[in-house]
């Protein structure tokens, strides 16, 4: 996991008022793309997905003032990389997902105190995303 923490943090790091201009834009689309993933490897991933982007939108529109904005922008990266189209494996293959997967999980773990908290605001039962019993 370490390796796939340091990506998420160095792109993460990356993510700029434009970039999240962009994602805010296109959220709509990036929701219903998200609702569209047939991955059941993975049964937590669009769920997470979506959690993600609801954080984002909410953190942008000042509604979670209290986030990290370096949580908003893991999670901005997060929805960015699950949306691409090259991945680090394609989505097409056997287990395409597993990266996006690997990302987002990333994500939740180095972010877990400020996201259980978001989660907790918009009445998200954190445990069910987190994939914690």
């Amino acid at each position: 996991m370490s390796e796939i923490a340091e990506f998420v943090r160095h792109r993460a790091s990356m993510v700029t008022p434009r970039v999240v201009e962009r994602v805010l834009s296109e959220l709509p689309l990036l929701k219903a793309e998200f609702t569209q993933i047939d991955a059941p490897e993975y049964p937590h991933l669009v769920d997470q997905l979506e959690f993600l982007a609801d954080v984002v939108e909410d953190f942008f529109d000042g509604e979670l003032v209290d986030l990290p904005y370096t949580t908003a922008a893991a999670a901005t990266f997060a929805l960015i990389y699950a949306h691409q189209l090259i991945d680090l494996i394609p989505d097409s293959a056997k287990d395409g997902r597993a990266d996006d997967s690997a990302v987002v999980r990333a994500v939740m773990t180095l972010h877990e105190k400020p996201l259980a908290e978001a989660a907790e605001k918009l009445g998200i039962n954190w445990n069910a995303i987190a994939d914690r019993p």
